[in-house]
């Protein structure tokens, strides 16, 4: 009888891991490399900074795709800066993303909440809640009713990509926003935005209530959207995805690899993702699963890809995150050669280096 030899602890017992110091005068960077020695969120925390860091210095082609009530909860001005700053290359957001930061480029905003108040008060006085943050119906209508006009203003005769279409509004807002949100600062940086699930958020029921009226016949292309972003996928030399949420952006951004079989390119994965989420992934469907879930079997990851799941409500990681890029970014932005997109017409024209 052959006895089997046990390896020896020593083999896997070689990290040991460090605790966290307090030290008032560190950054929040500092911070976070603290936390690269510790474990769990703490440790996904760190590691999504340094991949990010990563992708920069990779000259990564980098999509972003983002879900839920970001902008009610405070998170334009982070968005904004990440655009401004280069920090992202192609934006995939969900429809509510895109109307609630074109309420707040339109001067509008949205408030806290309080326990003591009741869904029966506020309904009473025409406001919306999600969840600990509120708004004014009657603005949101207004916004709506802004929305449709815009479309009125468009060629009837053909249909826009949602990327065109947001790419147009972000380029309508520039003239009388008085602060950059989202829109804004892609339409500047010349990052395109798409917004896969459009029908389903308020720009729709805006664009809806223009067609009933028998004032527009605006329609979107979305097929020209998975062409688009096949492109894209096509001619980035490496790709990175940072998740914020999971939902239809972010299965839009997974489709992208498994697309490039329409123009002859073998998928080739991405090599950095970072999902930040709450959402479990086990429950049946797969927009909420981990990177590393289901990523290899349908060629969305490439092998020994660099990823993290920070297990976290965004609202918390993108403060801390992108704080620390805007003290550590700085050096791996000195070499960073990012795809140039070009927006003639209804064409999106791709430069990548």
């Amino acid at each position: 009888m052959v006895t089997q030899r046990k390896p020896k602890a020593s083999k896997y017992l070689t990290v040991p891991t460090r605790p966290v110091q307090v030290d008032r005068d560190r950054s929040v960077a500092g911070l976070l490399e603290k936390m690269e020695g510790t474990g769990f969120g703490a440790r996904q925390m760190a590691e999504a900074h340094r991949i990010w860091l990563d992708m920069l210095g990779d000259n990564t082609t980098i999509f972003v795709a983002g879900s839920g009530a970001l902008i009610p909860a405070g998170m334009r001005r982070l968005l904004a800066y990440v655009i401004k700053n280069r920090f992202v290359d192609v934006l995939v957001l969900s429809g509510s993303i895109i109307f609630h930061d074109l309420h707040e480029t339109l001067g509008r905003h949205h408030f806290q909440a309080h326990p003591s108040m009741t869904d029966a008060e506020l309904e009473a006085s025409q406001i919306n809640r999600m969840w600990d943050l509120l708004a004014s119906d009657e603005e949101y209508r207004e916004a709506d009713e802004w929305v449709g006009g815009f479309a009125n203003q468009l060629d009837q005769t053909r249909p826009y990509s949602t990327r065109e279409f947001l790419h147009l509004l972000g380029r309508e807002l520039a003239e009388i926003a008085t602060e950059d949100g989202v829109l804004t600062s892609a339409y500047k940086a010349r990052v395109p935005v798409f917004c896969p699930a459009i029908a389903n958020s308020a720009i729709a029921i805006g664009i809806a209530a223009a067609r009933f009226e028998k004032k527009n016949n605006f329609q979107f292309d979305l097929i020209q959207d998975v062409l688009d972003m096949t492109q894209i996928a096509a001619r980035a030399r490496v790709s990175g995805v940072i998740n914020l949420g999971g939902g239809t952006s972010k299965s839009f951004i997974q489709q992208m690899e498994v697309s490039t079989n329409i123009v002859k390119t073998p998928a080739r994965g991405h090599k950095y993702a970072i999902t930040v989420a709450t959402d479990a992934p086990h429950p049946g469907g797969r927009s909420n699963a981990t990177a590393s879930d289901d990523s290899l079997i349908y060629g969305k990851l490439a092998r020994g890809a660099h990823t993290a799941y920070v297990n976290c409500d965004a609202t918390i990681a993108l403060p801390i995150l992108v704080t620390a890029l805007s003290q550590t970014a700085a050096k791996y932005m000195k070499g960073r050669k990012r795809p140039n997109f070009t927006f003639t017409g209804r064409d999106l024209m791709i430069e990548v280096p």
